[in-house]
């Protein structure tokens, strides 16, 4: 069984990031155990802090999962600050921590026309730097999500079909390293 620890980067119930990440768990092959964690439940990044509960808990999560999975919306030409926040989290010790060399795939969504390639880009780029190991795969970007969820789902066959083919694909994926 892959675990898959699944990171929303929307707080929001009624996003297209979040209906999208629901419908995807829904329809994942028995093959892969997906996990979710809250990202609304951190406090701000501060070094200072220690021992936070959620913050333990979200770097055992990470620690824990065979993958992360990324389905994050585009603010501001780049990611949610919530899920930066997250990242910032689980990125200590520098170049040690339990990012490093984890696989991680990455799916954005967006209401306009680019499908959140810009925030795909810069998550892309911090995981990098963390040393994480980023999946391979053609970009799954969706375009125009506002208009593809009725009724709090996500409807649009063709995307789902497409990123479920790609996540399935990273859970096979063996990373060379």
């Amino acid at each position: 069984m892959y675990r898959m620890l699944i990171l929303c980067g929307s707080l929001r119930a009624a996003s297209s990031s979040a209906a999208l990440t629901r419908r995807l768990i829904e329809r994942l092959p028995g093959t892969i155990e997906p996990q979710r964690f809250d990202i609304a439940r951190l406090p701000h990044y501060n070094a200072d802090l220690k021992d936070d509960p959620a913050v333990v808990e979200l770097i055992a999560a990470i620690g824990a999962a065979d993958g992360v999975l990324f389905v994050t919306p585009e603010y501001n030409y780049s990611v949610p600050g919530v899920l930066k926040n997250a990242i910032d989290w689980a990125s200590r010790p520098a170049y040690q921590s339990v990012f490093k060399v984890k696989p991680c795939f990455v799916i954005s969504v967006s209401g306009g026309a680019l499908g959140g390639v810009r925030a795909q880009a810069h998550l892309k780029y911090i995981l990098n730097g963390m040393l994480a190991t980023v999946f391979p795969w053609q970009e799954i970007v969706v375009t125009h999500g506002n208009a593809k969820v009725t009724d709090g789902v996500f409807t649009d066959e063709a995307v789902l079909e497409f990123a479920l083919a790609g996540i399935t694909a990273f859970a096979q994926w063996k990373p060379q390293g």
